[in-house]
């Protein structure tokens, strides 16, 4: 009696896609464990609370910023904040991008630019952000180029070093099968080097983000411009006058913010490794 066989790789393949979760499945396992970890986080800090550790006025319980949040949301004075802050960021992120961008694959390709520069670039990495404020402040006093500078060089190293890693990893048989086809210049740069290079060269943009959202951070707090009402002002504004809920509230707009971010970078680098094959497309 002759029977249809499915074995190999073909039996592997349709047992895959027998178990494919549907979207709401896959959406839950994605969402459980972070609402697990928020409400033990939530936990924690209520039994801290209680265990009168420090008084209400420093250290408030969470229905209590829970309710000042919601008033702040409700007010004008937190979207002005994120107004500022946002032009801020997408403004200093932007220029570093193109300052890494550039000095990355200069310093990729050119031998003489890499001995000169290389190390100077990972040195500018390591080195901390508010360490370039006192520098910023007697260049351009408290105003907006200050903060600006910091964020550029507190993002641009990191985005440099990505490019650089990535263009390091092209295999050569890759380039050498560019210039056989007639790509030769920017173009070999577009068609070969950078899409090559991209998983890499988002890894640094992350990286160098996350590194621009600390500087300004870090910049608002320091560098206070009148008649600004930035997210970083507001909380100087709520420590200086002891408003702890506020304070709290504040930081929890800014680790929502960085959140958001680096989701939109994850989604980049899932939808960059899902087209190299290296995730199912279900």
């Amino acid at each position: 009696m002759a029977t249809d066989t499915i074995s190999g790789l073909d039996a592997l393949e349709i047992a895959s896609q027998q178990k494919v979760p549907g979207r709401a499945a896959r959406i839950w396992a994605a969402t459980w464990p972070k609402l697990t970890a928020l409400g033990l986080a939530l936990a924690v800090w209520q039994v801290v609370v209680w265990s009168g550790w420090k008084p209400e006025y420093a250290l408030p319980a969470p229905n209590t910023v829970a309710t000042d949040l919601w008033n702040y949301a409700s007010s004008g004075a937190l979207w002005d904040g994120l107004l500022i802050t946002g032009r801020r960021a997408a403004i200093g992120f932007g220029a570093a991008v193109a300052v890494g961008l550039v000095l990355g694959l200069a310093v990729a390709r050119v031998r003489v630019l890499r001995a000169a520069l290389g190390a100077m670039i990972t040195a500018l990495q390591t080195m901390p952000s508010i360490a370039w404020f006192p520098l910023a402040i007697l260049l351009f006093q408290l105003s907006e180029q200050a903060i600006f500078f910091v964020v550029v060089l507190g993002a641009a190293p990191s985005i440099a070093n990505g490019v650089i890693h990535g263009v390091d990893y092209v295999p050569p048989l890759l380039v050498r099968a560019g210039r056989n086809v007639g790509a030769q210049g920017l173009q070999l740069y577009r068609y070969v080097i950078a899409p090559a290079a991209l998983p890499a060269i988002v890894a640094g943009l992350k990286q160098g983000w996350a590194f621009a959202w600390r500087s300004l951070m870090a910049g608002e707090l320091l560098v206070v411009i009148a008649k600004t009402t930035s997210i970083g002002v507001q909380l100087t504004y709520a420590r200086e006058l002891s408003d702890a809920p506020r304070v709290i509230s504040v930081m929890i707009v800014i680790l929502v913010l960085g959140l958001l971010v680096d989701l939109l970078f994850t989604k980049a680098d899932q939808a960059i490794r899902r087209r190299w094959g290296l995730l199912d497309h279900a």
